[in-house]
């Protein structure tokens, strides 16, 4: 195909944003304006998925092209830095990280020519005395940055499940702070003949911090669910998420310290603060879509709005990600490009986040890693015929938080899924026509015993499949 005509890409990626967290998706109790207009003026796939649920191998994949056991990246705080981001530069892209990648080292050049590094809001482990552009920003603006350490300090720590009210000054925010910085980068800086810009928003991540008032809009508004305190499938979980439960219990990640039992106004809070952040970041976006409009880039441009996985917000009676449910694996994937992307195309294909790389790539008319396992998704923006895969995966190997499984794996067909746990005799399957919500774990039940081997024997396939195609680029580099 010829090389689109629009020159400039856009690649928004939020962190730990839900599918089920955007108006247009189908949610009316949200408040997301922007995000409905990209919807509205462009094309969203409905069935996109990571390829694992956490920061640093989900990141890894994407800006690679391949799946995490691939790239060697399958837990956070692995070091990776290696990119196609490269490749458009050498198609004369200038490349521009704005937020949130999460390399590591974070600031690894990464194929940027420019590099602004903000990361996890919280670093108390991993990172800890990293300065980052906004902890460098709140210091020279007298501000003290709110942290684990002063959170811990509040006499109802243990209750509030990682939802603070942000105290600062709104443009001091972290969301606001990584949105401001990109606009500032467009105002002043010359405009490229080609600009590839990556802006990485740092919520909904927790600590989940809105000013009150965005949480307050969510609390007032009795269309919007949240979690059951007591949810029916808390004896069927796998012992790992039951170790997980308890785990998160006792450590605080993030600021987040899980509750065994918490209370149906714990979860209503939790869920409140959550998209409190979602549209504090939509906001943060309709302004840099105003300075992309006031400094005529705009009408030249593709924007990718998405996010590196989701978030269980008290769904299975389990705290943030690592996990396989649709909460945390499922994302959102929008691509706005009017005259170019289909407009108000609903796709519902199954994809994955790591598909965007080659559809970026294809976009700019740069090359392809060797035996890429990412596909691009330009067919299906211009609104030609498209099936999507047959099935998608992702996997996880223990860390920090997911201390209970030495590798977690998932297929997902357009109606079953499996996970398999390596080492354990247990595992979840589900009928996801018979039961979206993944309640009903089938893993040992009899008349669901020829899907359990199928899948199984889908995710022996993939695995040998890949490790042929990695044999294949070993060979091809030597």
């Amino acid at each position: 195909m010829n090389t689109p005509k629009r020159k400039h890409i856009f690649l928004v990626i939020t962190d730990q944003q839900r599918y089920d967290t955007i108006a247009a998706h189908g949610y009316p109790w949200m408040h997301t304006p922007n995000l409905d207009r990209l919807l509205r003026e462009g094309t969203h796939f409905s069935n996109c998925f990571i390829t694992a649920p956490s920061c640093v191998p989900s990141r890894a994949s994407l800006f690679n092209g391949y799946y995490p056991h691939a790239t060697g990246i399958l837990r956070n705080g692995q070091e990776w830095q290696r990119t196609w981001v490269g490749s458009l530069a050498q198609q004369g892209y200038h490349c521009v990280n704005v937020g949130k990648m999460h390399t590591i080292p974070y600031d690894a050049k990464a194929g940027f020519h420019e590099r602004f590094v903000c990361e996890n809001k919280d670093r108390y482990y991993e990172g800890r005395w990293y300065a980052d552009e906004w902890d460098k920003a709140l210091v020279s603006r007298s501000q003290i940055k709110p942290s684990r350490e002063r959170y811990r300090e509040l006499p109802d720590y243990k209750e509030r499940l990682g939802a603070f009210d942000w105290t600062l000054p709104p443009e001091s925010h972290a969301d606001f702070f990584v949105g401001g910085l990109a606009n500032w980068w467009l105002e002043t800086r010359p405009k490229p003949e080609q600009l590839f810009m990556q802006v990485g928003f740092l919520g909904p991540h927790p600590p989940y911090d809105p000013l009150p008032e965005y949480t307050q809009r969510y609390l007032d508004d009795p269309r919007v669910p949240f979690a059951d305190p007591n949810p029916p499938d808390l004896d069927d979980l796998p012992a790992f998420l039951k170790h997980k439960r308890e785990h998160d219990s006792q450590v605080d990640h993030d600021a987040v310290l899980w509750n065994m039992k918490p209370t149906a106004e714990q979860m209503r809070r939790l869920r409140a603060h959550y998209l409190g952040n979602v549209t504090m970041i939509d906001e943060a976006l309709g302004r840099f879509i105003e300075v992309l409009e006031r400094k005529g880039y705009l009408h030249d441009s593709l924007i990718i709005f998405t996010s590196d996985h989701g978030d269980n917000l008290g769904d299975h009676g389990l705290s943030q990600k690592w996990s396989m449910y649709d909460t945390v694996t499922r994302v959102p994937a929008i691509f706005w490009a009017p005259g170019e992307v289909k407009a108000g195309q609903k796709v519902d294909g199954l994809c994955q986040l790591f598909d965007i790389g080659p559809t970026v790539l294809e976009w700019a008319g740069a090359p392809l890693p060797p035996a890429c396992q990412a596909q691009s998704l330009m067919p299906a923006l211009r609104g030609e015929p498209w099936t999507g895969r047959d099935e998608v995966f992702a996997e996880q190997a223990g860390d920090v938080s997911l201390t209970g499984a030495q590798l977690i794996t998932m297929v997902r067909d357009k109606r079953y899924k499996i996970t398999h746990i390596v080492g354990s005799d247990d595992g979840q399957l589900f009928d996801l026509q018979a039961d979206p919500q993944e309640d009903h774990n089938l893993w040992n039940d009899p008349a669901h015993a020829d899907q359990k081997q199928r899948l199984l024997h889908s995710l022996l396939e993939w695995r040998m499949r890949s490790s042929v195609q990695t044999m294949n680029i070993m060979a091809s580099a030597r």
